[in-house]
């Protein structure tokens, strides 16, 4: 997998080493995560706190510079969890999830790294805030609640032409200078990587279908 992002990135005139590979463990068990980081994978993403906080305390313990990302809709009610758990919160697509992320930052001194969830196809069915909607949000959660956004995350529709997906996106992380791009997963991460993508996120490809 690494190979090819290497590939993927000088196609294109990328250093490769501007693109992390996150690999997604979800409903994966915690030997199969164990065996990708004695490979030397240090990035993870879940799906659910609850998962994550059956598998990754353990091996916190035995692999410390380990870097977790939540990958999937947080409910207001794990953030605590949520905001102790992960060192990368990808997810934020609303003003009452940001509203309680700061408030459970600033109660317990520990700050994850934020990214805003685009939903950029306008999906009804997708988590994420809306193109139009992200400079109000942006502004909300990090001048007004202090988050420490980095970064922009999105899953594009599936069955279509992903490119001009991740070029608006690449468009709108340039212009609110953001310098984190998460976008490209299994059977996309080629065109994610040509667009500016800086993370792609990776599950099947490496610990095979769940």
């Amino acid at each position: 997998m690494r190979e090819k992002i290497v590939e993927a990135a000088k196609a294109i005139g990328r250093d490769p080493h501007s693109v992390a590979l996150v690999a997604v463990s979800k409903n994966h068990s915690i030997d199969a995560v164990r065996q990708a980081l004695s490979a030397g994978q240090r990035i993870f993403g879940e799906n659910r706190v609850q998962e994550a906080a059956s598998k990754f305390p353990q091996l916190r313990a035995e692999f410390p510079d380990l870097v977790l990302h939540l990958i999937g809709p947080l409910q207001t009610n794990k953030v605590k969890d949520a905001v102790a758990l992960f060192d990368v919160i990808e997810t934020v697509d609303r003003p009452k999830l940001a509203e309680k992320l700061a408030e459970e930052m600033q109660r317990s001194g520990r700050h994850p790294q934020c990214y805003i969830q685009v939903n950029i196809g306008n999906e009804s069915q997708k988590a994420g805030v809306a193109p139009e909607n992200l400079s109000a949000l942006l502004t909300l959660s990090r001048d007004d609640y202090g988050l420490p956004i980095v970064g922009l995350m999105c899953i594009p529709p599936a069955g279509q032409d992903p490119t001009p997906y991740f070029n608006e996106m690449a468009a709108l992380a340039k212009a609110h200078h953001l310098p984190i791009l998460s976008q490209g997963m299994s059977g996309d991460y080629p065109a994610a990587i040509a667009a500016g993508a800086t993370h792609v996120r990776v599950g099947t490809a490496i610990f095979g279908e769940r």
